[in-house]
C-alpha cells in the first residue's frame, strides 16, 4: 500500500479504524478502483475512480473521485458523486442506508455499525456501473 495513505489513516488517530473499515467497504464493492489522496479544501480525501468533473464557476474540466473519504471531526463523510435520471444516489437512498446523516453526494455516519452496509455496497456498485456506463450526469466526460 501506498505510504502516503498509509500516513493519511495514522493522522486520523481515533478515527483510523473506522476509516481503514469504510476503506476496504469500497475496495470491496468496486474491485480494481483506483484510490490516492486528493486535495480538498485544506486537507486531503482518499479518493476512488477519479473522473472528469466542471464546477459550475469553472470553465474547464478537471479531475475529482467519484467517492470520497474523509474524517470530520465527529464523523466520516463519504461522498459519492453520482447523478442518475436527475437525482443524487445518496440522497435518493438516504433512507436505506442506516442511522446516517445524507447531503445530496455525503453520507455522514460516527461508525460503519450504524450503516446498512449492504445498501452501502450496492450504492458504491451502483455508482461505479453508472459511471462506467456513460450514465452518471456528475461526470463532465
Amino acid at each position: 500500500m501506498d505510504d502516503e495513505i498509509e500516513a493519511w489513516f495514522a493522522a486520523a488517530g481515533p478515527r483510523e479504524e473506522e476509516l481503514r473499515r469504510a476503506d476496504a467497504l469500497v475496495t470491496a464493492a468496486a474491485p480494481g478502483i483506483d484510490r490516492q489522496l486528493v486535495a480538498a479544501g485544506s486537507g486531503r480525501v482518499l479518493g476512488y475512480g477519479l473522473m472528469p468533473y466542471r464546477p459550475r464557476s469553472a470553465t474547464q474540466a478537471t479531475t475529482w473521485p467519484l467517492i470520497a473519504l474523509a474524517a470530520q471531526k465527529r464523523h466520516l463523510s463519504l461522498y459519492v458523486c453520482a447523478v442518475v435520471d436527475g437525482q443524487y444516489l445518496p440522497e435518493v437512498r438516504a433512507d436505506r442506508l442506516g442511522r446516517v446523516s445524507c447531503g445530496k453526494s455525503c453520507i455522514r455516519f460516527t461508525s460503519l455499525d450504524r450503516v446498512d452496509q449492504a445498501e452501502l455496497t450496492a450504492l458504491v456498485r451502483d455508482a461505479v456501473a453508472a459511471t462506467r456506463a456513460g450514465d452518471n450526469a456528475y461526470c463532465a466526460g
